[in-house]
């Protein structure tokens, strides 16, 4: 199904439709963060990722929580885009020996993921708020939040340590 479908008639539908794709690509996030983590070699990387999987968990409980609000089951549909970035992220992880590199490239794909995270969930937010939505978007702003602060901390990590390491 593409982004732009039969199903999708009112700004409604295409704010419910986003919200379908958005929770499909956090629990793609949920099922893909414990390889990161398993690969990740840094302390902090890993901690940082185990920090977020925990928030990634606790955002698809959030989109859950949305859906009950819209009156609409919580149903996935394909992200073409997440699928994507998780499987590049993969391509890289697997081809790099070096284990500080391979820690750079895992906050590199993260990062991805992050910005792609922080796009959508702002458009959510700007839709809910057409919609009169004020219930969903005070909870869009809390993930968009966190998202943002998980893309903080990435960069963190990455300036600070990590990049100079693999260096």
């Amino acid at each position: 199904m593409g982004l732009f479908t039969k199903d999708i008639k009112t700004m409604n539908d295409l704010f419910v439709h986003q919200l379908k794709d958005m929770y499909y690509a956090e629990n793609q996030i949920v099922e893909a963060l414990p390889t990161m983590i398993e690969k990740a070699s840094s302390a902090e990387l890993k901690q940082g990722l185990q920090a977020h999987l925990s928030e990634t968990r606790n955002q698809v409980a959030r989109l859950e929580q949305i859906f009950r609000v819209q009156g609409v089951t919580a149903k996935e549909v394909d992200c073409p885009a997440m699928d994507g970035l998780i499987k590049e992220a993969d391509q890289v992880s697997g081809d790099i020996a070096d284990k500080a590199v391979l820690d750079a490239g895992i906050i590199a794909a993260a990062q991805a993921v992050e910005h792609y995270e922080i796009a959508r969930y702002g458009t959510l937010i700007a839709w809910a708020k057409e919609l009169g939505r004020s219930d969903c978007v005070s909870l869009l702003m809390q993930t968009l939040e966190e998202e943002k602060g998980a893309d903080k901390k990435l960069t963190t990590l990455a300036e600070n340590r990590i990049n100079r390491v693999a260096a």
